[in-house]
């Protein structure tokens, strides 16, 4: 019932952007907080952006501030994460997810921890020239 499915990845070169977008059904994103995560291969997974249900309010880890920004469509149901001067270390499934009150707490405090309640299936991303 409760569904997130992510889109937009893609390859592109280094200093280029891309758009991600999370689709969520089941459930209104008024009620759930919606973090963007990453897992590179032999990585672990790691948090990149969340926001908040209420107000709005964004944080994002320091390896990503200044060149991603994440959003929401209410009225849409959808989240965006738009990631602009893309570096190879950028390379990752990116997955979005939705959070109860406690795990959103872990991200404003901690936004790279890798930690959510309910994922999307992931959307691949490659950085290279």
């Amino acid at each position: 019932q409760l569904q997130l499915v992510e889109s937009g990845g893609g390859l592109v070169q280094p200093g280029g952007s891309l758009r991600l977008s999370c689709a969520a059904s089941g459930f209104t994103l008024d009620y759930y907080a919606i973090g963007w995560f990453r897992q590179a291969p032999g990585k672990e997974r790691e948090g990149v952006s969340c926001i908040s249900s209420r107000d709005g309010s964004t944080y994002y880890a320091d390896s990503v501030k200044g060149r991603f920004t994440i959003s929401r469509e209410n009225a849409k149901n959808t989240v965006y994460l738009q990631m602009n001067s893309l570096k190879r270390e950028d390379t990752a499934v990116y997955y979005c997810a939705a959070m109860t009150p406690l795990l959103f707490r872990l991200c404003v405090l901690r936004p790279e921890i890798g930690r959510a309640d309910y994922w999307g299936q992931g959307t691949q991303v490659t950085v290279s020239s």
